[in-house]
């Protein structure tokens, strides 16, 4: 399993207003977690009133990590980073008119399913982790209101509470067509420059021990391919090989085609 490497918290800024301290229990009951206040030292979830983001207190010159749909970064990945060109998209089988339903299994912050979601798939996302869904949930519910992304992204990219193995055994809904792994791989101890989000996904997470588990309920439920994203050179998820490899510098997409049953 992927164990939670350490204790964390959620908290609200020291000079929080009673309504906001309100807001910070809230919402650490919603998503299970321990609410403390106050707090000077750790890696914590903290709610302001803009937003919820993952902070360390012992590192202030380290930004926050939170989910922003309409952030810079991905409003120019979306309008300038390739569209239907884009790796991603080429990986889940986008072509022409066609827009696969599309699981992903192991969601993180969101952006590859936010890109998928912006290029007209219908997306649904699982993060077990109750801290990294809970940044998922509060970015999406900011999209919802924003001017541009309200009007498309909520039709479009949905958060499935609970854990990808079980959600995937027990499906009910119609299968999609594509089911995205990107489990979370361990930092090679020589990397020492890693962005910060990974840096702090790593600290707060570790790496998913049991992602090799995830690949037979994924084949089972997908339509058409399953779709894992892994770093270059690392080995092939549950030691299978797929049918067809997209590899890029830095992380290779590994395509598992579905053979069509005669007898559906």
């Amino acid at each position: 399993m992927r164990e939670q490497v350490t204790q964390t918290c959620l908290t609200v800024p020291h000079d929080a207003s009673p309504e906001l301290i309100d807001l910070g229990k809230q919402t650490a009951a919603k998503w299970g977690l321990h609410f403390s206040y106050p707090l000077s030292a750790g890696l914590v979830l903290l709610q302001s009133v803009e937003h919820l983001a993952l902070k360390n207190l012992d590192e202030p010159k380290v930004g926050e990590v939170l989910v922003d749909f309409a952030s810079d970064a991905l409003t120019f990945r979306r309008l300038h980073g390739g569209g239907r060109g884009e790796a991603v998209a080429k990986a889940v089988g986008l072509k022409g008119q066609y827009r696969p339903s599309v699981l992903d299994a192991t969601a993180g912050l969101g952006r590859d399913a936010f890109i998928l979601a912006s290029l007209g798939c219908a997306v649904k996302m699982i993060e077990r982790s109750p801290i990294v869904a809970a940044l998922l949930s509060d970015g999406l519910h900011r999209a919802a209101q924003h001017a541009e992304l309200a009007s498309w992204l909520p039709q479009q990219l949905c958060l499935l509470p609970g854990t990808a193995l079980d959600l995937m055994q027990n499906w009910t809904a119609a299968k999609p067509d594509v089911v995205y792994l990107d489990p979370m791989f361990p930092h090679r101890k020589k990397s020492a420059l890693v962005k910060k989000e990974m840096r702090l996904f790593q600290q707060l997470l570790g790496p998913d021990e049991d992602a090799d588990a995830l690949l037979a309920p994924a084949l089972a439920l997908a339509h058409k391919r399953v779709v894992v994203k892994r770093p270059a050179g690392a080995p092939y998820l549950a030691k299978q090989k797929p049918a067809l490899e997209m590899q890029g510098k830095a992380n290779r997409f590994d395509i598992y085609l579905i053979q069509p049953n005669p007898q559906a």
